[in-house]
């Protein structure tokens, strides 16, 4: 008896794990903190790693292979006791069917990090209700890569999770710390996610739909389809580019894509070449020497 209850508590523990939605590596660095302990920068980054990993995010049940792959890095560059300040820079990427390639979707580097933590101290989190500014963040950008992650497998899959990173941004507004409030700025974590749920910009997240699964997805079958999936993806980005020149979603989109925009359409015929090029450099005009090269590849 004492046997059967040990294998039925490990395949328990075996279906639980299996149910979590993230494969995500954490990292805390101090190289830029002059201190000699780093004990506490440790046990961050292994409870941090925890919260994200073995907490469930959504009331879904993730396969192994449908995981999300994603990376959280915090760089402290200053210490005052309990109060750390720094940047914290956030990956995700999303595997492409029938390859071994992964598509990156946000690569970006949020500059004004600021919270507190006493090493040791539980690191807890209630939706609706800004507990410690550390795990806000952390939950914020994880409800921003089930978003994004959900937008690019369905039509605006990713809806339910950009409402719970707004309520996040909504519950931190009182908060002292920077990137949760409209006035500060124009590119901070309130407008990301004002961009995503904006219903004037929605052509962005159609694009994102149609250029994984629609584009990316169907190119190892058929490559001409593929590419004229994500060719329809580029026609609306330019949508909601011209909606409002300069959004903040679109920049972060296409900082990430821009080598894969290139790859793309490098081997493209000489006339979706030009198209793709004229797209491009519309809606990323800081890119445009780069999206020349797509013309200039024999």
């Amino acid at each position: 008896m004492r046997n059967i209850i040990i294998t039925l508590l490990f395949l328990l523990s075996v279906i639980t794990a299996s149910a979590q939605e993230f494969i995500c590596q954490v990292n805390v660095s101090s190289q830029q903190v002059q201190t000699t302990d780093k004990s506490v920068y440790e046990v961050l980054q292994k409870a941090l790693y925890e919260f994200v990993n073995q907490k469930k995010w959504s009331s879904y049940t993730f396969k192994a292979e449908e995981k999300i792959e994603c990376n959280i890095m915090i760089n402290v560059a200053d210490r005052s006791g309990d109060r750390y300040k720094g940047t914290m820079s956030v990956q995700f990427r999303r595997p492409v069917y029938h390859t071994s390639y992964y598509s990156t979707i946000l690569n970006y580097v949020d500059k004004d990090i600021e919270f507190e933590y006493l090493e040791g101290q539980a690191l807890d989190f209630a939706d609706n209700t800004h507990t410690s500014n550390i795990t806000s963040l952390v939950a914020y950008y994880l409800y921003i890569f089930l978003g994004l992650d959900f937008d690019t497998y369905s039509l605006y899959g990713g809806t339910p999770f950009y409402q719970k990173a707004e309520a996040v941004v909504s519950a931190a507004q009182s908060a002292p710390e920077k990137g949760w409030k409209s006035y500060e700025s124009m590119k901070n974590r309130y407008w990301l996610v004002e961009n995503l749920t904006n219903s004037s910009y929605s052509a962005i997240r159609e694009g994102l739909y149609k250029y994984h699964r629609q584009g990316l997805d169907i190119m190892t079958e058929n490559m001409d389809l593929g590419r004229a999936g994500v060719m329809e993806s580029l026609e609306l980005f330019r949508k909601a580019y011209r909606e409002k020149p300069g959004l903040y979603l679109m920049q972060l989109m296409t900082d990430a894509k821009v080598d894969e925009f290139v790859n793309v359409f490098s081997q493209a015929s000489p006339m979706d070449k030009t198209r793709a090029v004229n797209l491009l450099k519309e809606i990323d005009p800081a890119n445009g020497n780069k999206y020349q090269k797509i013309i200039e590849t024999k």
